[in-house]
């Protein structure tokens, strides 16, 4: 019989494979997507948050524990349990020397990735490298791995994971780490969640999905349904204003327009309806997904003019461009008199001292609603230019509750050989809001965290090697 069976192949996956079978587990690795998609949304990923109290290679200055708390704090509205989320920051500190060993290198931030050579360290290649560089330890480790395995559900004796059942198979092992991702590629399951809206739309109907088509929710509902507790709300995710030109799934990095706190947002009747500079673009990007979300029709259009051009990430689809908003407005579809009103309104109330998009600057509009707190400056330079977002999901956060070790929680009680990384818990830290890289952080800690409870859960006298490594 296997020692741990690890579900999923995406990073948290990976990082419980590695770090159980460093402990002198035999491990299996069940993959449901074939080879050539591999690692889940992971491969879309850039980087990780990482705590740091001194400058560190690629990371500069410092970011400590207590300003990690206070942005995650901040952007989550307290939704979050704080031991968890500090058990997170704090494995945050110590994981990349662990990563390294596995093949992960890391470089500096890249140009136009504002506020983050600070608190994000990089992967050289991105997700897929990263992804690419666990499964070739994997491999030389000994862990097995299956693609195209897809498990349909668990068999428990109470809280106790006794086998899982893949297309008929059955396979038993002494404990298991489930890391299968949250739902957000379940449309069915996304439009229960978010239901019909005041006017009539099935607001889910139009969401794009950033990450892998095969998080379909499959072991969460299922481990639910058998009375795992549950945590989050359906309706919270990692959720981002994308171009609405983006392929339904694994659009990833590419698909996001960076220019919203350089411009204005404005919704299928050309009016604002949110402040977009509330705060630093990496700890608000998320937020946009949702809001677009409550808008009509489910769209919203980034506004900028030529002063933006050169100052964020140029995107991968080109957008609307001209001389006057009013042929602007005719290539967005917008009400054109409407969005006319809305940006001489806006520039009206632009209070304009010295604009810094590097820092929280004091460029702010007055009187005036919604405001702009920050990088307040007339829309008045042509050309002008306007891109189409709709919501693209990453992940869902709702879960299943675990505990500092990561076992599956069930009536506050946890499995003893039952355990849980990744999407698939990350409600246990994000109950809303989101900052860039604290997925990986999730992700990276409790991977690690359920691969080496997994094999502490087995008894050494039925453990089937010695260690490999230290899981420091």
């Amino acid at each position: 019989m296997i020692d741990v069976l690890v579900i999923g192949g995406g990073n948290a996956a990976l990082c419980a494979a590695l770090t159980a079978r460093e402990a002198g587990a035999s491990v299996l690795l069940l993959e449901s997507a074939p080879f050539e998609w591999r690692g889940g949304n992971s491969m879309h990923t850039r980087n990780l948050r990482c705590m740091h109290d001194a400058p560190q290679d690629v990371l500069t200055e410092a970011y400590p524990e207590e300003e990690f708390w206070q942005d995650l704090l901040k952007v989550t509205a307290g939704k979050t349990d704080e031991a968890m989320a500090r058990l997170v920051i704090r494995e945050s500190s110590r994981c990349r020397d662990w990563m390294r060993r596995h093949g992960v290198h890391f470089q500096p931030s890249l140009s136009g990735t504002l506020h983050l050579s600070r608190t994000n360290a990089f992967f050289m290649g991105g997700g897929k490298a990263l992804v690419n560089a666990y499964y070739r330890s994997a491999q030389t480790l000994g862990v097995r791995v299956r693609y195209g395995c897809t498990v349909d559900r668990l068999e428990l004796a109470g809280s106790r994971f006794v086998a899982a059942h893949a297309g008929g198979e059955r396979i038993e092992a002494r404990a298991c780490v489930v890391a299968s991702g949250g739902f957000e590629s379940n449309r069915d399951w996304l439009r229960e969640a978010w239901g019909r809206n005041e006017r009539g739309e099935w607001p889910a109907d139009r969401f794009l999905i950033r990450g892998t088509r095969f998080n379909q929710g499959v072991l969460l509902k299922d481990l639910l349904a058998q009375g795992a507790d549950r945590i989050g709300d359906p309706t919270q995710a990692h959720m981002v204003a994308i171009d609405a030109r983006a392929p339904l799934y694994d659009g990833g990095i590419t698909t996001r327009v960076d220019c919203v706190s350089l411009g204005i947002m404005v919704n299928r009747d050309g009016l604002r309806f949110y402040d977009e500079g509330e705060d630093f673009w990496p700890k608000r990007y998320a937020i946009w997904g949702r809001l677009v979300a409550l808008q009509p029709e489910q769209v919203g259009h980034s506004i900028i003019d030529a002063k933006a051009v050169g100052r964020f990430m140029p995107p991968v689809f080109k957008g609307a461009q001209a001389d006057t908003l009013q042929d602007l407005a005719f290539q967005l579809g917008l009400p054109a008199a409407t969005l006319a009103e809305t940006v001489r309104n806006y520039n009206a109330a632009c209070r304009v001292g010295r604009f810094d998009h590097a820092v929280l600057d004091d460029c702010h509009t007055e009187g005036l609603s919604p405001p702009k707190t920050h990088w307040a400056r007339p829309i008045d330079t042509p050309p002008f230019y306007g891109y189409t977002l709709r919501p693209g999901v990453t992940f869902t956060y709702l879960g299943v509750k675990v505990d500092a070790q990561a076992a599956v929680q069930f009536g506050q009680r946890p499995s003893a050989n039952l355990f849980a990384a990744g999407e698939v818990m990350a409600g246990n830290v994000l109950g809303q809001g989101y900052t860039a890289g604290v997925g990986m952080s999730i992700g990276t800690a409790f991977g690690r965290i359920a691969g080496r409870s997994a094999a502490a859960a087995i008894s050494p006298t039925h453990r089937s090697g010695e260690s490999l490594a230290s899981a420091a």
